[in-house]
């Protein structure tokens, strides 16, 4: 299972997204680059919105519409990004995907979670499915490395944009 690498930006770029279409989810999609190793965290480059296209009550469900997906895969694929995974909202319930999210899921993305209340937002949750048991499994969420000229070394800097030494 990969980590995710996602900014400070970004992450508040989720959260505006949640804030705005509460009480219904948001959704959209993490891009990456097309050639990341497998063994090197999932590196988000840009969070691009979604169209929330559930036929039902959308503050419990999401759908993205297979044309989207096509439309951004393919505006992706001659600038050497793909989409890496999902994020969507939770409103009023916990950032942990549910029995929808993950019969809706494909093992090769990451997905991201967040729960958000009409008042506060909650975590932000990576997951991934696991092709074997069909379950979700928690990953991490890592920020950027950033290099520290001063010691030559990398460092993380956190998603609260203040860094940290190793």
């Amino acid at each position: 299972m990969r980590a995710v690498e996602l900014s400070d930006s970004q992450v508040q770029a989720i959260r505006a997204h949640a804030r705005e279409t509460y009480p219904d989810e948001c959704c959209g999609f993490l891009v990456v680059r097309a050639d990341q190793p497998e063994t090197a965290p999932r590196r988000v480059v840009t969070v691009e919105r979604a169209q929330n296209e559930f036929d039902g009550e959308r503050r419990r469900r999401f759908v993205i519409r297979p044309e989207e997906l096509l439309g951004v895969e393919g505006r992706l694929a001659g600038q050497g990004l793909a989409v890496g995974g999902f994020y969507h909202s939770h409103p009023d319930h916990p950032a942990v995907p549910s029995e929808f999210d993950r019969d809706h899921a494909w093992p090769w993305y990451s997905y991201l979670v967040l729960g958000i209340t009409e008042t506060t937002e909650g975590p932000l949750e990576a997951f991934e499915l696991d092709p074997d048991s069909g379950t979700f499994v928690r990953t991490s969420l890592v920020p950027p490395e950033t290099m520290d000229w001063s010691r030559g070394k990398r460092t993380p800097k956190s998603l609260l944009g203040e860094e940290e030494m190793r």
